[in-house]
């Protein structure tokens, strides 16, 4: 089953220290396959709920000292089930169907 582990984090930024350790964990998680949702939210694709143990323990090694960083397991089909309560898309195509598109090309 195709799962999906989602990153959320709260780092602090006040100093060059914190600020260098902000960057160098982001690039982590690109380097690693996760892609961003949206700020400090990433997510990666994983082929099974065993692919998740060497992946979180990756993130284990990668965390900064300072900061939140929470990581949590869902299926693929509850990612897709996700409600987007708030669309930044703009609203002036008017050609997209459904508000739940994530994607919509007007040509």
């Amino acid at each position: 089953m195709i799962m999906r582990l989602l990153v959320m984090f709260d780092l602090p930024t006040k100093t060059k220290v914190d600020k260098d350790h902000y960057i160098k964990f982001k690039r982590f998680l690109e380097d690693d396959g996760y892609q961003r949702e949206q700020n400090s939210v990433y997510s990666r694709n994983l082929m099974s709920r065993a692919a998740s143990k060497s992946h979180r323990e990756s993130l284990y090694r990668a965390k900064p000292p300072g900061g939140n960083v929470v990581a949590f397991l869902i299926t693929e089909q509850e990612y897709v089930d996700r409600e987007i309560i708030v669309d930044t898309r703009p609203s002036d195509s008017g050609t997209c169907k459904s508000r739940r598109e994530q994607l919509c090309l007007t040509f």
